[in-house]
């Protein structure tokens, strides 16, 4: 009997143990809070990726308003904009962390300034040595070179923004919203809501410069549109930008070899009938390129388009996005799940894509975070 005892336990506590170790493969998402301090912070969740449940890990504070994120190629670092007070006269901060283990703990390693005011978006090019950024407020975009330990030197080149577009309000003087490196690293798009155009850049990989691209420096959108997030298809053929002002998607086909944009389509977000206030924020597609997601703010939505396979889109469907001010999306990497961040609604919602129609379900109530900005997944 007592030998049989000490063979259950040994089996319960091997059960137990694989447990552990199946949870801690599981993924991490980081989602940042906009707020200062304690208030806000960079929050690590641990992701059930069979039921689509978040579990808190770590709320790692030593930032002010991180407003948005981005995780470097071999997962090790995190870089997030670090902003004492957004949008003010001063210029503004990316922060370089490193990840910690499994659970999310972020060190901070240093801070370079972005040049620039209301610093919007980051994204870090394939090799991980270079850091792009875009700041609204002043209308400008900025590079830095990321040094071998994670940590970012100081600005390598700086372009400033020039013009205007027909909303009075929104478009007296640029505004970049958004700045995307290519799939094949060689080019940088730069989405600008003031101006309504997509600046087209190329990456020097081994400087981290950035120069107007030769073959396009701008392809131009209809007037009043607004862009602010672009997306490149799967097959890296394709880019889809979603317009703040106008809650439109347009298609762009894009040439690889000189990274140049045609535009091929513009199609709305919000229901026809529509005559509410709202602006689009962020979209993403599923990683088989079969469906593209769009966020409403004020329909406070999901807007749902199916991609036909010249690229050209057909709404299937708009979903409520269960907050208030849809602002961020990720797609999980096997394409199961839909996060979706509700900034003023302080919540996230997870949502299981249906792999056959685009459809989204809920996967339970929403998670209460202040002002949610940016959602990011770590493997």
């Amino acid at each position: 009997m007592r030998n049989l005892a000490l063979l259950m336990l040994c089996v319960v506590t091997m059960t137990e143990s694989m447990s552990e170790s199946l949870r801690a493969e599981e993924p991490i998402i980081f989602v940042s809070a906009f707020k200062p301090r304690e208030e806000g912070a960079i929050h690590a969740y641990r992701f059930d990726s069979a039921n689509g449940q978040l579990k808190l890990l770590h709320r790692n504070t030593d930032i002010e308003n991180p407003f948005f994120l981005a995780v470097s190629p071999n997962r090790q670092f995190l870089y997030a904009i670090d902003a004492q007070q957004f949008g003010s006269q001063d210029d503004e901060f990316v922060a370089a962390f490193k990840i910690e283990g499994r659970d999310g703990k972020l060190t901070r390693l240093n801070r370079q300034t972005s040049r620039g005011t209301a610093s919007c978006y980051l994204d870090v090019d394939a090799t991980g040595k270079s850091i792009v950024v875009a700041n609204y407020a002043s209308g400008s975009v900025a590079s830095l070179a990321v040094r071998a330990d994670g940590s970012l030197g100081e600005v390598s080149s700086f372009i400033q923004h020039s013009g205007s577009s027909v909303n009075p309000e929104r478009q007296k003087e640029p505004h970049a919203h958004c700045i995307v490196i290519s799939p094949d690293n060689r080019f940088v798009l730069a989405a600008d809501l003031g101006i309504d155009k997509i600046l087209n850049y190329e990456l020097k990989s081994d400087t981290s410069e950035l120069k107007p691209n030769a073959a396009q420096v701008a392809a131009e959108l209809p007037p009043g549109s607004g862009p602010r997030h672009l997306v490149f298809h799967p097959n890296g053929k394709r880019v889809y930008v979603i317009n703040e002002l106008k809650n439109t998607v347009t298609f762009f086909d894009y040439a690889t070899p000189t990274g140049a944009l045609t535009q091929r389509q513009t199609i709305s977000t919000v229901p026809e009938d529509f005559a509410g206030v709202s602006y689009t924020a962020d979209l993403k597609i599923t990683p088989n390129g079969r469906f593209l997601y769009g966020t409403n703010r004020g329909h406070d939505s999901i807007a749902i388009f199916r991609i036909a396979e010249d690229g050209h889109l057909n709404r299937v469907s708009i979903e409520p996005s269960l907050g208030k001010g849809p602002q961020n999306l990720l797609i999980t990497p096997d394409g199961r799940w839909l996060i979706c961040a509700n900034m003023p609604g302080n919540s996230v919602a997870v949502f299981a894509i249906d792999a056959s129609t685009g459809a989204l379900k809920s996967a339970g109530d929403p998670l209460t975070i202040p002002m949610p900005s940016c959602i990011r997944w770590l493997e």
